[in-house]
């Protein structure tokens, strides 16, 4: 991040995000076939759907509701909250929890700043930063289920039984392309070997 112009202080979690739609629930990989789906700006996540046979649109995120109610795309995706606070959930009304990506928040400061701060107020703003993370996921937690509560009552439909599985699967030959440095394929191999841990227990 310093390279960037940026300290980061602390890491955030929003909840898994998941793929919703307007037209039908998503259970396997091959429900997302031929899906138009909105993106984010990212070149890997484009290149993962293309692979998985959606067409992925980068859309902002403030045009992500009319996109949804006018056919634009079929799909989208977002963590619980924000398909609940951005009303997503009125023009897609199928959330299948394909939990396919958990990538945090960060949170940055100017490094032109920082450089300027005295080292005392550089310590109480990293520690201030380091005490909101508690804080941040206790929040988060216990929005979580509210939101899935209120997206339930409008009528959005919550698919729990996904194959998560046929996801994986069918990105593993992506991970040759996208994960070439020797330290990131390492973490790849220690994040799946933790992930067959768990789902044994």
């Amino acid at each position: 991040l310093e390279t960037q112009g940026l300290i980061g202080l602390c890491f955030y979690d929003t909840g898994p995000r998941s793929f919703y739609t307007s037209k039908k629930p998503i259970r396997n990989v091959a429900d997302l076939k031929d899906m138009s789906v909105r993106v984010q700006s990212s070149d890997i996540l484009s290149l993962l759907l293309q692979s998985i046979g959606a067409t992925p649109k980068a859309i902002p995120f403030g045009r992500v509701y009319d996109s949804l109610r006018s056919g634009a795309v079929d799909a989208a995706e977002f963590d619980f909250q924000t398909y609940e606070y951005a009303r997503h959930h009125e023009v897609a009304k199928f959330y299948s929890m394909t939990e396919h990506s958990m990538a945090p928040s960060v949170l940055v400061f100017s490094k032109k700043i920082w450089d300027r701060l005295p080292a005392d107020d550089r310590l109480i703003i990293a520690a201030a930063a380091r005490e909101s993370v508690p804080y941040m996921r206790s929040l988060n937690d216990e929005y979580e289920p509210m939101a899935r509560k209120a997206v339930e009552a409008a009528g959005a439909e919550i698919i729990t039984d996904v194959d998560k599985a046929s996801f994986s699967d069918a990105l593993v030959p992506a991970y040759a392309r996208f994960v070439r440095d020797p330290k990131l394929r390492d973490m790849v191999k220690r994040i799946k070997a933790t992930d067959s841990l768990r789902t044994t227990r």
